[in-house]
Formats: structure tokens, sequence, C-alpha cells
């Protein structure tokens, strides 16, 4: 299967560590949150990766050249986003379409996991076209990815949900079998035709489409997972990466030292 990161942006509430250098490639405990990202990822199965670029596209690259050393049962690819600058990422997946095609997964380029999280994903996503990675905690803020489920069905997803009625949040990790490939790209093609295209988050396309019956979750609550969004959210990665059990992924982050 093809697990598809989306690494265009820059990174802006990371600046000015992000001036020069995009988020994904940023170091967290000695490698980049990409490093990260594929030392897990090369754990459960999944034989190839393609990494959706943008903002300096060429440092990504470069950070890749190293880590297909480090991870040689991942076939790593680019896909550049030429207009990155100008959309947001629906506009990501838009450029990416033509890999998705098959099976895939998408993977958020700011998203840290344990490998333990994809393995259960990728177990569990059987009743579902699409299969959204949810989580659950006491309290939501503006900036979560707001869910509300019923019953292993997403029935919601954005921002500016009322929380009166939101029980989980989307981790930024889905899986889609062939059908939910279909939809989703079908659904990506109509969206960027309109006005506000450019401007629309991917998570929209999956809200329209979980309210079509489309759309299952896979709740990980209890595994290891964070983003990075800011700079209190880098420095709290710091201490959820190391503390992941070392296996073969991270044992090759290990040896790279």
């Amino acid at each position: 299967m093809r697990a598809i990161i989306l690494s265009a942006g820059q990174g802006r509430r990371l600046l000015p560590l992000t001036e020069n250098t995009p988020k994904c490639c940023l170091p967290l405990a000695n490698h980049s949150i990409l490093e990260w990202q594929l030392s897990q990822i090369s754990q459960v199965g999944i034989d190839e990766v393609l990494v959706v670029t943008g903002f300096e596209s060429e440092r990504v690259e470069a950070v890749l050249v190293s880590a297909s050393k480090k991870f040689a049962n991942l076939n790593i690819r680019t896909l550049h986003n030429p207009f990155y600058a100008r959309s947001d990422n629906l506009g990501t997946c838009w450029v990416a379409r033509g890999e998705m095609l098959e099976p895939f997964l998408i993977i958020n380029g700011d998203t840290l996991f344990e490998a333990a999280i994809l393995d259960k994903l990728l177990k569990s996503a059987h009743d579902h076209p699409i299969t959204l990675t949810t989580d659950s905690k006491g309290d939501y803020d503006d900036d979560d990815m707001k869910v509300v489920t019923d019953e292993g069905r997403l029935l919601r997803v954005g921002k500016t949900l009322d929380r009166e009625y939101v029980n989980g949040e989307s981790i930024g990790m889905m899986v889609f079998n062939q059908q939910g490939a279909d939809t989703f790209r079908q659904r990506v093609e109509a969206l960027m035709k309109s006005a506000e295209g450019l401007t629309r988050w991917y998570l929209s396309a999956i809200d329209e489409l979980a309210d079509e019956g489309h759309v299952g979750v896979c709740s990980i609550q209890g595994l290891s997972w964070c983003e990075v969004d800011d700079h209190a959210d880098l420095k709290h990665a710091e201490h959820v990466v190391v503390a992941w059990p070392e296996h073969e992924g991270s044992a090759a982050l290990s040896a790279s030292n």
C-alpha cells in the first residue's frame, strides 16, 4: 500500500525556525519530523511512500536521500505542488490525485505517531470505504480538528463544530480502500473547480463524504501521537518520540546518530 504524506507547507507558526526550512525537516530529538514518520511507517508493511513537497522542496528531497538508505524497505518518491503558497491542503491532494488510483493512506506532514497506530488503522479498516483515525480527550480547543462520531461512523469533521456534540478529534491520518480512493479523488476534483477550492482543507471533502455515509473511524485512544503546529508542540514532541518502543525503524534512526 502507498502512504501519501502531505508536506508541502512552510509551517509559519514555527518561524523563525521555518524561515528557510520546511516544517517536516525540522530536527526533533536528532532526526527530522519526516524521518520519525518514515521510521514508524517502515514497520507496518507499507512498501511505498509519496511525499508531496512545496516550500523549499530541495531540502525535503535532501532529507529523503539519506532516509532512503535507512529505510531500504520503502520505495520513497516525491511529488511537487508548485502552487503550495496559494492553496491549502485540498490543493495538495488535487496535485496528488493521480497517485490515488488504488487503496492508499494519507498522513499529514506534521502528525507524529507510533507504529502501533498505523497497524491498528490498517487492521480495522474494513467496514467503510474511508476510515479516519481519531482520539478523544476531556476538552477541545479552537485548533483541534474535531469530530462527531456514532457507533464507528464519522458524522462530521471540522474545527468549528458545536462542542456540545464533539466526541473526538482527527489525528491527521486515514486509509482509503478502492471505493474510497475513487470517491475521494472525484470529490477533490469537484471541489477544486469551485470558487473557494484553493482555500479549503481536504477534510472538508471528508466531511461531505461522511454526511453521505462513506466514512468510518478507528479510535487509537491510549496510543502515542502528537502534532507539531507551533513551538510548544515541537518541544512536547521531543518527549513523545523518544518514548516509543525501539523496533526496526527506530533502530535505523539510532544507528544513524
